[in-house]
């Protein structure tokens, strides 16, 4: 690529262990078959995995979900075909022609690793950082289980997640975040090892990296071990025998590593991290570790070495038989293990569900949907043992807690981006169902977390309060103008925004129950007044989107969401007593309305005028086809929330006025 560093940064040389030889064979090749991808990580990490694949890691290739496999997270996942060659070695359903597929339309081996495309992928990596964090998540996840399913007489959660990562993934704030948390909650069984090759895309990093990375893991409550040579199988695997020994701390081993390593034109240089090493230089590389197969060819005795079904089967067999033990020992506990790992609510939800809607149905208290979410969390989390709770130091503002919650609500600090990502790694585990709350505002943080558990379609639950300018006096810095609308734009992510107690409600049981997408629910600060329903108008809540008040004269529809609903309702009353007579449509969940048939959708919305009111920017009531709408195109004003809503027209009778303008 134009513009490389030529600077060598050498570290180490490479092995010609022709276990770790393979594993540069297929980087190097599947690059250059595709012209695209990243061989010089997967080379340079070769013994690395070696070294970690070969002995320590527990798993077993014929059963990826395996609850007490150990977690392997490829954080650079643009390493990718360091993974997707191990996967393959290791008897994972992965056939040689999908790594000749590389990169390609429909393969099973795209760019960057991706959960549900290839098995084994235990995470989708790509944007770095985030799969640090995430392991920490997997591995928060194991000491909770083990806490509380283990007994003294049987052990049934006992394993470790282990992390490849390289320079960009500790340059990213998200890194600090994750490894403070994973010190602070004394994360012993995560094991990180670092790719320190001293390269990034601009060349040498040592004139835009120069942290002490170990001192600055050891002031995190790190065990650090290292640097070590990363091209010594030996050494490395004697590093994580060590660290699997570490109680109290999670650990760091620094492997100094060339970059490229085996190629030698390219090994030690930026050139060797974005591109193709080209036809000449494989051939030089094939010389240089003694591997002459042509491209994809593997020898017998080397799939051989790699080959772990057999040793993954015994483990998952000895495992299945301590859990038999265990299942006579304790039935309702393994009845809760299986059925909580296997992501299944409760075998009474639908009671526990129908009960708390069925309350909701008949409440009349006008207070915040914030406040209306805690008394859900207070009726639900204590029959659903698997709901794990926190904030990012705002627990008395968002109100995530629940009485008794104990260790199952985390204070997660001031880290909104670390607490999405490793709520990511807690769903991605399994067995927990993750909910975190902040300011609306503060999402803006979270995004890029939210958008990776959207695309990987984990049941992960924000709890997004102070959603408007309704939180008054912050001022514009916290009030929300655009985060719904932009929210919305993130595909397979459910956004809620209810109205009253009634619709948080099935906001909350929706979130629950949608074990194939994250959700949003956006909560009010201030006091919304409760709505009245027919049954069937509650019914319809869950759809997304449903006609509040009807009238067989009406002239016009105002389509409302959230603390607007109230609004819409009193501009209603107000029209009415001029003699105009007007629908009233709540749309506590656009996305999910979005997703209705088109007949329901159309009876919905209706054939009249129609209007749209929200506290936040207008532009995205276009696709309803609405005539004119009401919101806030512009930063929001400090000052008491009526005031506010005074001051930028978001009144009853500014909307009664905006109607009667429309249809002079």
């Amino acid at each position: 690529m134009a513009g490389h560093s030529t600077t060598r940064v050498q570290r180490g040389e490479a092995s010609h262990d022709p276990r770790a030889s393979v594993l540069r064979a297929l980087a190097m090749d599947a690059v250059q078959a595709a012209n695209s991808g990243h061989p010089g990580a997967p080379m340079g990490m070769a013994e690395m995995a070696v070294a970690l694949w070969g002995t320590h890691l527990r798993h077993n290739p014929a059963n990826p979900a395996w609850p007490d496999r150990d977690r392997f997270v490829l954080s650079n996942g643009h390493a990718s075909m360091l993974l997707y060659g191990l996967l393959h070695l290791t008897g994972y359903d992965l056939p040689i022609d999908e790594l000749k597929r590389f990169r390609k339309l429909g393969s099973r081996t795209p760019g960057h690793p991706e959960l549900g495309i290839t098995p084994g992928v235990e995470t989708t990596t790509g944007p770095l950082g985030q799969g640090l964090a995430n392991a920490v998540g997997m591995a928060l996840a194991e000491q909770r289980l083990a806490t509380e399913f283990n007994r003294p007489d049987h052990t049934i959660v006992n394993h470790h997640t282990f992390v490849f990562l390289g320079d960009g993934c500790l340059m990213e704030g998200i890194s600090h975040e994750a490894i403070s948390l994973a010190g602070v909650w004394q994360l012993d069984k995560l094991i990180v090892l670092y790719d320190d090759n001293g390269i990034s895309i601009d060349g040498p990093v040592d004139g835009w990296f120069r942290d002490d990375t170990p001192a600055r893991f050891r002031a995190c409550g790190w065990n650090v071990i290292g640097p070590i040579d990363g091209h010594d199988i030996v050494t490395v695997d004697a590093a994580v025998a060590q660290a699997r020994r570490s109680r109290g701390k999670p650990t760091l081993i620094v492997c100094r590593t060339t970059i490229g390593a085996g190629s030698p034109g390219r090994a030690g240089t930026a050139k060797a991290h974005g591109e193709a090493l080209g036809v000449d230089e494989i051939g030089a590389t094939r010389k240089a570790i003694g591997w002459q197969l042509p491209p994809f060819e593997i020898p017998a005795d080397v799939r051989t070495q790699w080959d772990a079904r057999a040793a993954g089967e015994k483990r998952e067999a000895e495992w299945q038989q301590r859990f038999d033990a265990y299942a006579k020992a304790y039935p309702e506990l393994a009845d809760a293990f299986t059925r909580r790992t296997a992501g299944e609510l409760p075998a009474d939800w639908p009671v526990l569900r129908d009960g708390v809607l069925q309350q909701a149905a008949q409440s009349t208290e006008n207070i915040a949907s914030r406040k209306a979410s805690q008394n859900m969390l207070a009726q639900l989390a204590p029959r659903i043992p698997a709901m794990l709770g926190g904030s990012a130091d705002l627990t008395a503002s968002n109100l995530t807690d629940f009485p008794d919650a104990g260790a199952r609500h985390i204070s997660y600090g001031v880290r909104e981006f670390g607490m999405a990502a490793v709520m990511n790694g807690v769903a991605l585990h399994g067995g927990l169902i993750p909910y975190g709350g902040t300011f609306l505002t503060f999402s803006d943080y979270s995004r890029n977390a939210i958008r990776m558990a959207a695309l990987m379609k984990l049941r992960v639950i924000h709890v997004f309060t102070h959603d408007s300018i309704g939180l008054g006096e912050d001022g514009p810095t916290h009030q929300s103008v655009e985060h719904a609308a932009s929210l919305r734009l993130i595909p397979n992510l459910e956004v809620w925004r209810p109205c009253d107690v009634a619709e948080t409600a099935v906001a909350w049981t929706e979130a629950l129950a949608s074990d194939h997408r994250p959700s949003a629910l956006l909560l009010s600060r201030q006091n919304l007044p409760a709505q009245t329903r027919r049954a069937e108008q509650f019914d319809d809540i869950a759809r997304g989107g449903y006609v509040l008040y009807e009238s067989d004269d009406a002239r016009a529809s105002l389509l409302a969401t959230g603390s607007e609903v109230g609004l819409a309702m009193k501009a209603r009353e107000l029209l009415s007593h001029l003699g105009i007579a007007v629908r009233v449509v709540s749309i506590p969940s656009s996305t999910r309305f979005d997703r209705q048939e088109r007949a329901y959708r159309d009876a919905v919305l209706g054939t009249l005028p129609r209007i749209g009111v929200e506290a936040g920017v207008t532009c995205w009531w276009g696709q309803y086809g609405c005539v004119s709408a009401l919101g806030v195109d512009s930063f929001g004003e400090s000052a008491p929330a009526p005031d506010v809503f005074e001051h930028f027209g978001l009144t009853p009778e500014a909307l009664a006025g905006r109607v009667q303008e429309i249809l002079r």
